[in-house]
């Protein structure tokens, strides 16, 4: 998770983030093929867009406890409690800092 100001477009930066994911060997074959990096736009300011290639927020960043957990963290406000409960079943691992 990372909160960053960019000049970049919501598109431009989905760009970016999928050219990092490309230098780094994803490969996408098919939808929803395992992965083993994931960088997600979850968020855009308060951008609402609703694109073929691009939705934000993301469709469903409020279910998942390694998403909203880590955003808690960097942007409070944006997390709520009924956000939290939501997720509270979800264990997730925080990897110690010599694996990570």
């Amino acid at each position: 998770m990372a909160l960053l100001d960019t000049s970049l477009s919501a598109p431009g930066l989905l760009d970016a983030l999928q050219a990092l994911e490309a230098k780094a060997g994803r490969e996408r074959p098919y939808v929803n093929a395992p992965r083993t990096l994931d960088l997600d736009l979850i968020l855009y300011g308060q951008s609402r867009i609703e694109s073929p290639r691009l939705q934000v927020p993301h469709p469903r960043w409020r279910e998942r406890a390694f998403v909203l957990l880590p955003l808690a963290d960097l942007w409070p406000d944006q997390v709520s409690a009924e956000d939290r409960a939501r997720v509270a079943d979800q264990p997730i691992e925080v990897l110690p800092e010599d694996k990570a």
